[in-house]
């Protein structure tokens, strides 16, 4: 998995591409989402929208970072989720649980409320 990271309007967006699999992503995240909330930030956003497979590990580190950004104080935002990303949040009822938007300036705005 590759995690390309920037910077817009004060929130960390991590560009995430390949597979959120066990040993391969999951780790990844959780350590990026860490080292972000030692930072200090505390508005990130992934962008899911070149994520090809995910599995349970994967969903895992999901849920990790967003309960570790949760206990730090800051918001945890998913977007572009793809067609089988969206049908796999639905499924197992994390759909309820993450904020996710379709385009990255929706998901931009709802920081800035």
């Amino acid at each position: 998995m590759d995690i390309k990271e920037r910077v817009v309007d004060g929130v960390s967006v991590l560009d995430l591409a390949g597979k959120i699999v066990l040993g391969e992503g999951d780790g990844q995240i959780r350590e990026r989402i860490k080292d972000l909330l030692a930072d200090g930030q505390r508005k990130i956003l992934l962008n899911l929208g070149d994520i090809t497979y995910i599995d349970s590990a994967g969903l895992g580190a999901l849920i990790s970072s967003y309960t570790t950004t949760r206990r730090e104080g800051g918001q945890l935002k998913l977007v572009s989720l793809t067609k089988r990303i969206q049908d796999l949040l639905a499924i197992t009822k994390l759909i309820t649980v993450f904020d996710t938007y379709d385009s990255e300036t929706e998901e931009l705005d709802s920081f800035s409320k």
